[in-house]
């Protein structure tokens, strides 16, 4: 019955609203994505750097590229691949593409509407965004119980799930053993709160990307020749106009989009609740690094992961096998034995970041709806049972019920974004505005936005004059209108 629903929710629904959504936001902010392209990388730049006692915008990257670079780039794209044909990565790649105007309006929308938690830590996401930008409490509740049952609970399951087997498999640890190490590390990070989260994604994303695009690269080039035939096979089995994979057309499409939205997860509402504890100078910075975050999951990572796949020679139509196997396998027919190996520890590295990521989005709900300091213990000690218990468990049920939820926050995050949409393009207007007029770090005045519940302590009025020091004269966080 519940894959019934899930097949349901995530093959019809998810495609309809991600897609659908995405290309709307796409068109009509004239392409975002495209247009702040270049920019990017200039943002991604200046993120790196910091103020003492803030989380910089370069550790909200990492911390969102901690959720988003996970399983779903080697298992998840393995799976879309072996289900859908070589034509589900390009369907990847479009989910990616209007995935990331949703990202960035999501991102946008997390940081104005941000609060702040004293000693330079904000709180922000979407619960908060329903409930300061549309005023619907019942809604902002829905969606925090909603992401605290997928992230803070089924997702941590399933990925413990995943690292301990797939380090069995390659170095017959036991299960068990693992999941207790693995809960001892985690209990370690959390104790430091998001700062220490932080921390340590800083540290372990960078390593894991570089190592895994560094060694597909290298199989890549030992390929190259074949890459222009089977992006060429690519384009045709997308269409179905390949003989080999004409079958596929439905399965490419559905796939591609599913696999796609589960690795980059732009719309799910999962990303902002990262992207709001950054401390930058204006919301639109913020969304163009979330962007980038998409690009680089999926037409760089999720793309290296495909070709490493179907350049490898040991994929062939109608393998069966899961998806961590199939990558293994790829990777070894080309590097030798050690490759199986290596996507096992690559894997590992993946799946702890993920774990942080999905507690840190379940703590961010739990402060949502209580501020008790038991409920927080309670919830640490849940999710490293969760972590143990995972560890021995066959979750295929879990998994198909988080799905389930999942697509249900999706859609709640969606209708949202949809009807707070005039706000993110006044909010983008002014970002691309101050950039046509030679800024090159725009900043939010919340005074131009007087008519919006922000929190002036996040964003206070006339900023250039605050980052100069405020006289007695001229009192903090009101807004020029009203004085």
């Amino acid at each position: 019955m519940l894959e019934v629903i899930n097949d349901f929710l995530s093959g019809k629904v998810l495609i309809v609203l991600i897609v659908g959504l995405g290309s709307y936001f796409t068109i009509r902010s004239r392409f975002v994505q495209l247009r702040h392209f270049f920019h990017m990388f200039a943002v991604f730049r200046d993120s790196l750097k910091g103020s003492a006692g803030q989380l910089s915008s370069f550790q909200a990257l990492m911390l969102s590229l901690a959720g988003r670079v996970g399983a779903g780039n080697i298992a998840g794209v393995g799976i879309a691949v072996t289900l859908g044909g070589p034509g589900a990565v390009f369907w990847m790649w479009v989910t990616a593409l209007v995935g990331m105007s949703s990202s960035f309006f999501e991102c946008t929308l997390a940081q104005v509407y941000k609060r702040a938690e004293g000693d330079g830590l904000y709180r922000g996401g979407p619960a908060y965004y329903i409930q300061h930008g549309l005023k619907l409490k019942g809604m902002a509740v829905v969606f925090s119980v909603l992401l605290l049952v997928t992230y803070g609970f089924a997702f941590i399951g399933l990925q413990s799930y995943t690292v301990t087997h797939s380090l069995q498999n390659a170095f017959e640890f036991n299960p068990q053993h693992t999941g207790i190490v693995l809960a001892v590390l985690l209990a370690i990070t959390f104790i430091g709160g998001i700062k220490r989260i932080a921390s340590v994604s800083d540290l372990l994303v960078p390593i894991k990307t570089l190592a895994y695009i560094g060694v597909t690269l290298y199989v890549i080039g030992t390929q190259i020749e074949h890459v222009p035939a089977m992006l060429e096979t690519i384009f045709k089995s997308a269409f179905g106009l390949d003989p080999a994979f004409g079958g596929l057309l439905g399965s490419a499409i559905v796939m591609g989009v599913k696999r796609g939205v589960f690795a980059n997860e732009a719309g799910l509402g999962s990303a902002p609740n990262v992207a709001a504890v950054a401390a930058v100078k204006h919301p639109g910075a913020q969304g163009v690094v979330q962007a980038f975050s998409v690009f680089l999951d999926t037409f760089v990572i999720c793309t290296c992961t495909a070709l490493l796949i179907l350049l490898s020679g040991f994929y062939t139509p109608g393998f069966e096998g899961d998806g961590i196997v199939l990558t293994q396998n790829s990777l070894a027919a080309v590097v030798g034995d050690w490759g199986r190996m290596f996507v096992s520890v690559a894997l590992s590295l993946f799946v702890f970041t993920c774990i942080l990521y999905n507690y840190y989005l379940g703590e961010n709900s739990l402060q949502f709806l209580t501020r008790n300091r038991a409920a927080l213990m309670i919830f640490r000690g849940l999710v490293l049972a969760l972590v143990v218990w995972g560890s021995m468990q066959d979750l295929s049920t879990v998994f198909a019920f988080a799905d389930i939820t999942m697509t249900c926050l999706a859609f709640v995050n969606l209708v949202a974004l949809a009807m707070l949409f005039k706000v993110g393009m006044r909010v983008m207007r002014d970002y691309d505005g101050q950039r046509r007029a030679g800024v090159k770090q725009p900043v939010f005045d919340s005074s131009k936005f007087a008519d919006l519940d922000l929190d002036l302590k996040a964003w206070p009025a006339n900023p250039s004059s605050a980052a100069a020091g405020k006289t007695e004269a001229e009192p903090q966080g009101v807004p020029a209108a009203q004085r």
